[in-house]
């Protein structure tokens, strides 16, 4: 996993491929992946308790319009699309109906881990997403009971058999609801009062393997279940205990679904049903991704957020498997068609990162509107601050307070208008790039000011002040300790670590909670700002000497390969002091 995430190929695929290895396709460590699947699908359920958990019903019922209005439309056009296309590859109209809807349920697990790992699941393009999820996971409900219609049935005992499932599916609805709401909060509370953890815990996985239980046991979704259950606990005061107790849990259990996954791609399958498989696999994802980028685009989805849509929701999704396996079971599909079914899912699920990956590259990189922002151009003030968030807004006004004039430049637009709401005068310019520090007056500066919060730009800023202007005094915020030493060796004249000061005060004022006296709390911080002092410079000193033996060690391999034997001298340095045990 880490490897992949390094690569940016992220974790799903790397889930994916891992599984790959070690089932029958691969090493063979595994040989029934399908038992695994079983086991893993709890991850998956897990999940959607979390989810639920973060979707309280006020929220839920302003969704109503996206689950049951963009869910249904993408549902039914992707559903028919991809059942004609069914029947125009050669399936049977009963049986390309069953793959079509398959494939129209898309993979919760995948598009939720992504959208997780994105930060995108509160933003108003994840939560259309998150809607469209949620119907399609209700949508399995009716999906198995066409396919009990569809099936070779015995008339009356088989209507009554599906009226019965009914009734059973909507007590337990009407169970969890009132366990959700009357049961739940008191026993937690009587839980809580014990003091015991590893109760809680327990209890916490009871809430949701026993609603997903309740759910399996009448026909329906055991992830439906979990999700009911958390979000009938969503208000609960004990809700940010529940999810810290299932989430290692679901992680574990998550990562297994899609190891899971890849164990369960037959590649002898494909190998021998390749043609069918692949034709499959494109036309089936590009049919759909069109569809919902369509849908999207009617709904007046931006042509960026529609595109992202259909490609992160083009794939198949482990509902499918449900779908196919009943449809098997009940003798609707036979086994080897079944196994094409499966296939196509599982690569179109292993595509999906690639496709991704792919979508970085087609969609331009926004560019920022600077309507109404002035670029930095000529200015002449002496001294310069770059950066102006809220380390440089603290910094300028001791400055503005003496009466100095400030030229300020940042890069972030957003920033820059809402600085200007308050009367500052911020310019837009990157100053990690020469030509603009020069536009914003670096040459004849009396003083820069690097508040910017990325440590690489502001190291980059630093050496292209010493190299190109060496003259003017530089200070800069350091992020840490190391990134402190960097901007020293680089030269700056004065540099500050972000937090140091404010945990100098913070310290003070716990030991002056504590009943120090104000002469004890000034020595204390004293002493702590000299030993910090005394630490730095040491360790300053030995990154130099460090650098000294290199470069000593370089130039005596060189004489070596130069065929001259150098004498062995002792470089003539200072003698040092060792540091303290506390430096």
């Amino acid at each position: 996993m880490p490897v992949f995430k390094r690569l940016g190929l992220g974790t799903v695929l790397g889930y994916l491929a891992a599984g790959l290895l070690l089932g029958p396709s691969g090493v063979g460590l595994i040989s029934d992946p399908q038992s695994v699947l079983h086991a893993a699908e709890l991850g998956v359920v897990m999940f959607l308790f979390i989810i639920g958990l973060e979707m309280e019903p006020n929220r839920l019922w302003s969704l109503r319009r996206q689950i049951f209005g963009l869910g249904v439309i993408q549902v039914a056009v992707c559903g028919a699309l991809l059942t004609g296309i069914g029947i125009l590859i050669g399936f049977a109209p009963a049986v390309a109906f069953v793959f079509g809807m398959g494939f129209v349920l898309t993979s919760t697990a995948i598009v939720m881990q992504i959208l997780g790992e994105a930060n995108q699941l509160s933003t108003d393009s994840g939560q259309k997403i998150v809607s469209v999820l949620l119907f399609e996971d209700l949508a399995i409900v009716p999906l198995l009971a066409v396919i009990a219609i569809l099936a070779p049935s015995t008339g009356e005992v088989s209507m009554v058999t599906r009226l019965t499932g009914i009734g059973l599916a909507l007590g337990a609805v009407a169970v969890i609801i009132f366990l959700g709401q009357r049961i739940m909060n008191p026993l937690f509370s009587l839980l809580a009062n014990a003091k015991i953890r590893e109760v809680m815990t327990a209890a916490a996985l009871l809430v949701v393997l026993g609603a997903a239980l309740l759910m399996q046991v009448v026909g329906l979704s055991m992830a439906m279940g979990a999700f009911l259950a958390g979000v009938l606990l969503s208000t609960s005061t004990f809700r940010n205990q529940l999810e810290a107790d299932v989430e290692p849990f679901r992680g574990i259990l998550l990562g297994l679904f899609f190891l899971a996954v890849g164990m369960s791609l037959d590649l002898s399958v494909v190998a021998v049903n390749w043609q069918i498989i692949a034709l499959s696999v494109i036309v089936y994802m590009l049919v759909k991704a069109l569809a919902i980028y369509l849908i999207a685009r009617l709904l007046r989805s931006s042509h960026v957020e529609a595109l992202k849509r259909a490609v992160l929701m083009s794939q198949g999704g482990e509902f499918a498997f449900v779908l196919y396996t009943t449809a098997a079971s009940s003798g609707l599909i036979d086994g080897p068609t079944n196994a094409i079914f499966t296939a196509t899912v599982i690569v179109s699920m292993v595509l999906t990162p690639f496709a991704l990956i792919g979508l970085r590259y087609a969609i331009p990189k926004p560019v920022q509107s600077l309507d109404g922002v002035e670029v930095a151009e000529d200015l002449s003030e002496r001294i310069l601050l770059i950066g102006f968030g809220r380390f440089g807004q603290i910094a300028s006004q001791s400055l503005l307070g003496q009466g100095h004039s400030i030229s300020i430049i940042d890069n972030d637009v957003e920033m820059i208008e809402a600085a200007a709401t308050f009367g500052f005068k911020v310019y837009y310019g990157d100053g990690t790039r020469l030509d603009i520090l020069r536009a914003a007056g670096a040459p004849n500066a009396d003083l820069v000011l690097i508040c910017t919060d990325n440590k690489e730009a502001t190291s980059r800023i630093a050496e292209l002040m010493r190299s190109e202007f060496p003259l003017v005094k530089v200070m800069a915020r350091s992020f840490d300790r190391v990134h402190a030493m960097e901007l020293r060796r680089i030269g700056v004249e004065y540099e500050l670590r972000e937090v140091f000061e404010s945990a100098i005060t913070f310290g003070a004022q716990a030991i002056r909670e504590l009943g120090a006296s104000e002469d004890e709390i000034r020595d204390v911080v004293a002493g702590v700002r000299s030993r910090d002092r005394q630490r730095f410079e040491a360790q300053l000193l030995g990154a130099a000497d460090a650098e000294l033996g290199l470069l000593l060690s370089n130039a005596v391999e060189q004489a070596r390969e130069g065929g001259v034997e150098p004498q062995t001298v002792r470089p003539a340095v200072p003698d040092r002091a060792a540091p303290t045990q506390s430096a």
